[in-house]
Parts: C-alpha cells; sequence; structure tokens
C-alpha cells in the first residue's frame, strides 16, 4: 500500500489571499510531509478575525499537485462598535454594541500547487460555530476560494 504523505506537497511555506465569508490574508506553513498550520487574519466591514487551523493533506485523483486537506482548529472575532438605534416606549435609544466571539472550525477543500510556477490554488468549505458575547450563537459553511504563493 502506498504512503499516501510521501511527496502530498511541493512547498513548505505559502502566503496569499482566501475569499469567502472569512476574507483576508492567509498563511500555511507545513509541519511535517503532509501536515501544515494554516493561519488566517480575516477582515469584514465591522471587524477582524484571526482563525489557526491544523490541516492533513492527500493526494487527490493521482494527478500531480493537486490534494485533499482537511482539519479542525479555532477562531477569535472582534466585531468594532456599531452604534445601534430602536425605538420602545415613545422614545428612541441608543447604544453601541461591540463583541468577541470564540469559535470552533472544522475545514475541507481541495488544493492545486501548479507544477511550473510558484502558486497554489484551492477551494474549500471551513464550517465553523462561534459563541459571542452578547449571548448569542453563530454557525456557518464560510466556504472560500484560495490563490497563495508558494515557496
Amino acid at each position: 500500500m502506498p504512503d499516501l504523505a510521501i511527496n502530498s506537497t511541493s512547498y513548505k511555506t505559502a502566503i496569499g489571499l482566501r475569499a469567502g465569508e472569512t476574507s483576508g490574508l492567509t498563511i500555511k506553513q507545513f509541519v511535517g510531509s503532509s501536515t501544515a498550520l494554516e493561519g488566517i487574519i480575516g477582515v469584514w466591514s465591522h471587524g477582524i478575525s484571526a482563525t489557526l487551523l491544523y490541516e492533513k493533506h492527500v493526494p487527490a485523483f493521482d494527478v500531480d499537485g493537486l490534494n485533499w486537506y482537511y482539519g479542525a482548529g479555532g477562531h477569535v472575532a472582534f466585531e468594532a462598535g456599531r452604534r445601534l438605534v430602536y425605538y420602545r416606549n415613545d422614545r428612541y435609544y441608543r447604544y453601541n454594541e461591540g463583541n468577541v466571539g470564540l469559535g470552533i472550525d472544522g475545514i475541507i477543500g481541495m488544493e492545486y500547487k501548479i507544477p511550473s510556477i510558484p502558486f497554489a490554488l484551492s477551494l474549500d468549505v471551513k464550517p465553523y460555530v462561534e459563541v459571542i458575547t452578547n449571548g448569542r450563537v453563530w454557525t456557518s459553511l464560510d466556504p472560500g476560494l484560495g490563490i497563495k504563493v508558494t515557496f
């Protein structure tokens, strides 16, 4: 039986962008022949998040440079204060709301390291559950596309 971990990737480090619900800068560092840590600094209109994932990579469809990856990790999200206005008892009320969220993330996807140039393309789903300081619980599938420069 072949060892799937051998030569499953052709780079050690990659830096790039992810577009999805969690859009932003992504950095991946292989810590073994088929395992990697990936960090994502996500930004949106009223906040920022930091995600760290542990990923396992395995060859896909016997195509050079094409790998499945899956894993898990967590994130912390900071939501800037938003001015909220509501009306009750014949009065307008205003307050600012800023929250912190902690979440558990999974990830499953496919990555193609282009053999002739130092780029990798990825497509993934990164489902998460997040508990927020205002008492809400948020869930999402968070699909994403990525492009990275590889070293």
